[in-house]
């Protein structure tokens, strides 16, 4: 668990140094950078995609994964708890609900979606190594000051989703350690992939609005398919 907080502090110390600068910085330079993160997102996106060893195994699972997610609206239970949250704890309206849950709801899936998410905090569990979460912290804690500053503090309470999907791998990690094999990762890393692509589309460069939250459990979906390939 240790790595998992590590990155729940890198996120809030690089979230408050981005709320405190944000508000100097014009909004033109502003929405400037937030492209700038949108375009580097699609580019690891990408590379996370070309990992896979058999696209119509990707193809299946965001579909699948695609069925399950709007089944039991993931996207909007993440929006009715960033509403929550934005009532409770931003309710002077500065940025507006709207963009908070924006924030939230980014924030989390950037920083709980990748191959550093799933191999760190499995590490992290089984031989209390954190040495990946440790580089994925330094990463997410650049990305939550530009976020911050352009998506406001809604930023910050993507802590909350860190530190419980993070630490939830990190206290099963014997079992999924026993369960996951190299090609599961390779498929599981390659629909993290279409789903950071689709995070940059939607969130960040606006081009088209994509319930990205509804595709999450297509990363459980992928290493299922593998298992049941490898079986017959």
């Amino acid at each position: 668990m240790i790595g998992t907080l590590l990155n729940a502090a890198t996120v809030l110390v690089g979230g408050l140094i981005g709320l405190f600068f944000g508000a100097r910085l014009p909004d033109r330079m502003r929405s400037t950078v937030i492209a700038g993160l949108g375009l580097f997102t699609a580019a690891i996106g990408i590379q996370m995609f070309l990992n896979t060893q058999n696209i119509i195994i990707v193809l299946i699972a965001l579909l699948v994964g695609a069925i399950l997610g709007e089944w039991w609206q993931i996207e909007a239970a993440l929006e009715r708890l960033g509403a929550r949250l934005q009532a409770r704890f931003a309710a002077d309206g500065s940025r507006g609900a709207a963009t908070f849950v924006r924030g939230f709801l980014t924030a989390s899936l950037v920083f709980c979606v990748g191959p550093l998410t799933i191999l760190g905090s499995i590490q992290d569990g089984l031989t209390g190594d954190y040495s990946l979460l440790a580089v994925k912290a330094t990463l997410d804690g650049f990305a939550a000051l530009v976020f911050a500053s352009t998506l406001g503090v809604g930023v910050l309470f993507s802590i909350l989703v860190v530190v419980g999907f993070q630490g939830g791998i990190s206290l099963l990690a014997t079992q999924a350690q026993a369960l996951f094999t190299d090609a599961m990762i390779a498929e599981m890393t390659a629909v993290g992939g279409i789903l950071l692509l689709g995070i940059a589309i939607s969130s960040l460069l606006e081009l088209k609005t994509i319930r990205v939250a509804n595709f999450l459990p297509g990363l459980a979906v992928a290493p299922l398919i593998v298992a049941l390939m490898a079986a017959f």
